[in-house]
């Protein structure tokens, strides 16, 4: 198939990257937690309640005011502070460049990229601390819907530090605040209390201390009781116990995979052959195994793919996971074939890396590498 598909995955002007402030900049001052909410829930001065009342939050908010089509779930979000370096080297002061500012976490990251793409879907996070509210801010500021459950522990700070000299990336990952379980399971209430379940739920990144390695497990299960498409890209023990139930959408990593089904260094035959029984034994309908720069292997009851994104220059690899993911779902929800979906989503995850720190894809490098993502025999 050459070209964009007709009927809507060309990202409308409302989405458009004039849209965002460059490199997701803020000034020094810190707002308080803005929200751009859904009608029917609750401010933030609403929702930055006590110790007690927060116990229980979101119960009733949203309950007759449906979610867009596509709602993600970041349990761990994160302040990515992005700079460059000339050189990383230990025990000296490392000077470095005037950092930005992004808004992180795997579902806030696909939320970020399917607005740029013209899309909306609302964001779910629990955040606190100085931190929390710097997200609200930089959310509102790419005009992101998000729903915010505020929680004890302050969010978490990411660094992303790239070498000048040689171009090397080096990722300081932090843990995230410890939630209580009245906090993490506040959540899963939300979603529970809406009316209407979006169509897609995005749940994507890590967990953080102190919630359980079976809750992507117990969000499957109230997928399949709600009748939402759950789309998961975890890993490790959340990872496989979520498998278990079965999801709608799996988009692992090379990596991922290979921890999951216990398989390493296979051929891709051999891929293909673990892909495929993890799709007959119902543990995911699509697989989208990701291959970094080697593209896709992708995965249907009925469908396969290989994809291959074109040669891009890299500036961060930082969210080309979560705009991939993205893609793909944003052009599900506007009626396109999975094989044009998944297509859409490998060039959007290549539009992701052409961009410093976690600024995502581009609408219009996405439209323009469409075109350009060769499909290649895949084994059966």
């Amino acid at each position: 198939m050459s070209g964009v598909p007709s009927g809507g995955i060309a990202a409308p002007a409302r989405g458009s990257d004039a849209a965002v402030p460059a490199g997701g900049r803020v000034g020094k001052t810190l707002l308080s937690l803005d929200m751009v909410v859904a009608p029917g829930l609750r401010t933030p001065q609403q929702s930055m309640v006590s110790d007690e009342a927060a116990a229980e939050p979101g119960v009733a908010d949203g309950a007759g005011s449906p979610p867009p089509s596509i709602v993600t779930l970041t349990m761990n979000p994160a302040i990515d502070v992005t700079t460059n370096a000339a050189r990383v080297v230990p025990d000296i002061k490392l000077r470095c460049e005037s950092p930005s500012y992004e808004a992180g976490g795997g579902g806030i990251n696909v939320a970020r990229a399917i607005r740029r793409l013209g899309g909306d879907a609302l964001a779910l996070f629990p955040a606190g601390g100085p931190a929390g509210a710097l997200l609200g801010q930089l959310l509102t500021g790419e005009d992101v819907r998000y729903r915010c459950l505020p929680v004890i522990g302050w969010t978490r700070q990411n660094v992303n530090v790239t070498e000048a000299a040689t171009g090397r990336q080096f990722r300081f990952v932090m843990p995230g605040p410890v939630l209580a379980q009245r906090e993490w399971h506040a959540l899963l209430d939300v979603l529970d209390a809406f009316e209407r379940p979006p169509r897609f739920l995005v749940a994507s990144g890590s967990l953080p201390p102190g919630v359980p390695a079976d809750f992507y497990a117990r969000l499957a299960r109230m997928a399949r009781q709600r009748g939402f498409a759950l789309v998961l890209d975890a890993s490790g023990d959340p990872l496989r116990q979520a498998v278990a139930e079965g999801v709608y959408l799996l988009k692992p990593s090379l990596h991922e995979f290979e921890e999951l089904t216990g398989s390493h260094g296979c051929e891709e035959s051999r891929l293909v052959e673990l892909g495929r029984r993890l799709v007959d034994d119902g543990r995911c309908e699509v697989l989208v195994l990701s291959l970094g720069e080697r593209g896709v292997l992708w995965m249907s009851a009925t469908e396969h793919g290989r994809l291959v994104p074109p040669a891009v220059s890299v500036k961060s690899s930082v969210g080309a996971g979560d705009s991939m993911v993205a893609g793909i779902v944003w052009s599900l929800t506007g009626g396109h074939t999975l094989a044009d979906a998944v297509r859409f989503g490998v060039a959007a995850g290549a539009a992701s890396v052409m961009n410093s720190g976690t600024e995502l894809c581009r609408a219009g490098d996405v439209e323009r590498l469409y075109t350009q993502v060769a499909a290649l025999p895949s084994s059966r």
